[in-house]
């Protein structure tokens, strides 16, 4: 298979939150949004994101528990200070990883991890790693 595109939708109680996090904290532009599901494009590459309010009574919702988004920018340090001075608490401080990242994380409003970062050389022990 050879998918044109890739995103992922979050069903959550949570799509007001969601929205206005991500427009507020990461720039997301609406791209359609009819109340109980929006789609919104982040970066200059248009990664997209959906999140989207339960249509089946019992649908299950997402918990973020193990899920994560990674952000590649291109200064980690601008939005730390950024992201912070909007109120947001980081849950991973921000530090120099020898895999070849210097990085931080976030919680957006359904405990999905924001892993936000900028490529960095690695180390000795991880270059054999890469393909």
């Amino acid at each position: 298979m050879k998918a044109n595109n890739l995103s992922s939708c979050v069903v959550t109680d949570k799509v007001d939150e969601s929205r206005e996090f991500y427009m507020k904290n990461f720039n997301a532009k609406i791209t359609f949004d009819c109340g109980w599901y929006i789609n919104m494009e982040i970066g200059k590459n248009t990664s997209t994101l959906q999140f989207m309010a339960p249509q089946q009574p019992g649908q299950p919702t997402c918990d973020g528990i193990g899920l994560m988004y990674n952000f590649e920018v291109d200064d980690v340090d601008l939005e730390y200070e950024r992201l912070t001075q909007l109120g947001n608490e980081p849950v991973m401080p921000l530090e120099d990883h020898p895999w070849g990242d210097r990085g931080f994380a976030i919680l957006d409003p359904n405990g999905i991890m924001l892993y936000i970062y900028s490529n960095t050389e690695p180390s000795e022990d991880f270059k054999q790693y890469f393909k």
